[in-house]
C-alpha cells in the first residue's frame, strides 16, 4: 500500500482541526453549548495545538516509507489516536442527544483511518 495518500490525508484532517480549534475556540465551545471559561478555551486552544502536531508530522511524513519496521512509531502513534478516538465516538454515539451530525462525521473518519494505519501497521511497504 503506498501511504502517501494516507499520511496527506489524515495530515489534511488534522490541520483543518486544528486549525479551528485553536483560531475559533470560542465559537467552537459556543456552538457545543460549553461555557467558553478561560480553561475551556484554554484546553480546546492546546487540542488544536496537538492536532496540528500530529499534522504537521504525518505531512512531513508522507514521502517516506511506512510500515511493518519503517517509521513504526508514527504508524504505531497514529494507530493509536485513531483506534482510541473511534472507540470513544462510538460509545459517544448512542448517548449523545445534540450535535449528533458531527459525532457521526467524526466517527465515520476515525474508524477509516484506524482501519487504514492498523492495515499500514501490520503490513511491510512494498
Amino acid at each position: 500500500m503506498k501511504t502517501k495518500l494516507l499520511m496527506t490525508s489524515s495530515a489534511v484532517f488534522f490541520g483543518i482541526i486544528g486549525i479551528l480549534l485553536s483560531f475559533l475556540p470560542n465559537e467552537i465551545a459556543e456552538y457545543l453549548s460549553v461555557e467558553p471559561t478561560i480553561i475551556t478555551i484554554l484546553f480546546l486552544q492546546i487540542l488544536g495545538a496537538l492536532y496540528l502536531g500530529f499534522g504537521i508530522l504525518n505531512w512531513t511524513a508522507k514521502g517516506t516509507l511506512i510500515g511493518g519496521i519503517y517509521n513504526r512509531p508514527i504508524a504505531l502513534g497514529n494507530l493509536m489516536h485513531f483506534v482510541v478516538g473511534a472507540i470513544t465516538l462510538v460509545k459517544v454515539i448512542s448517548n449523545i442527544q445534540t450535535h449528533t451530525e458531527i459525532i457521526i462525521f467524526l466517527t465515520v473518519f476515525y474508524v477509516i483511518f484506524a482501519l487504514l494505519f492498523a492495515y499500514v501497521f501490520k503490513t511491510n511497504p512494498t
